[in-house]
């Protein structure tokens, strides 16, 4: 009965140790960092920004990329201070297919949009029209930034952390990122994940996907 208890505890204490591994694994969204007063702030050109994303699996890859809807961020002495953007799910535009060539049809699926049954395979645009991502905190060494944010999809938000080069020429300020890898089922984009399905043998969708910010703000 002794070691029946013991055995039992041990297995508790097991349990409960993977579990809090996993939730400091996926992280808890942080503060996000605001400007002070003499902050100066740079407004998001929209149409010379992006975010390029690469999608594999073991037939392959795809890659596309994903508009800004809105963004500002807040830089006092050629530091960036705070920074908000607003990300444009309906953009996703797959590159490397032509039209006519399953381009449109994966667009569809990815943003949801074709039958009902895949709506919320990928990024269900029709309830999540927006992505949000909000600047936490960012640091510089030896000419490169480190960017800590929150990111938030399908209404999800989690931690990301990315390295990237900031530049100002004039009234343009430019940061452009390293690639960097999300892990999607982190924001409940599960489709033909392996990680959440045993049974897929090697029909699966890899859960990375790399990602490249670039980014163009103007001074106001």
């Amino acid at each position: 009965m002794k070691k029946s208890i013991l055995s039992l505890f041990v297995l508790a204490t097991i349990s409960m140790n993977v579990a809090c591994k996993g939730e400091k694994e996926n992280g808890e969204a942080g503060e996000v960092a605001t400007a002070s007063a003499e902050s100066t702030t740079y407004v998001v050109d929209t149409k010379a920004s992006s975010i390029e994303w690469i999608g594999s699996k073991p037939a392959g890859k795809h890659n596309g990329t994903i508009n800004l809807k809105s963004g500002e961020v807040a830089v006092k002495n050629d530091r960036i201070q705070s920074g908000k953007f607003v990300i444009d799910m309906n953009s996703i535009v797959v590159t490397d297919l032509k039209a006519g060539d399953g381009k449109e049809d994966l667009e569809a699926h990815l943003k949801g949009t074709g039958d009902k049954e895949g709506e919320d395979h990928f990024f269900n645009v029709g309830k999540f029209p927006e992505g949000m991502f909000e600047i936490t905190s960012i640091t510089s060494e030896n000419g490169k930034a480190t960017v800590n944010g929150n990111l938030t999809l399908k209404g999800v938000t989690k931690p990301v952390t990315f390295p990237a080069t900031v530049a100002y020429e004039g009234n343009n300020m430019t940061l452009t990122s390293d690639s960097f890898q999300i892990n999607r089922t982190q924001w409940n984009v599960n489709y033909a994940s392996k990680s959440i399905f045993d049974d897929l043998k090697d029909k699966f969708v890899n859960d990375e996907i790399e990602l490249v910010v670039k980014l163009k703000a103007t001074k106001q």
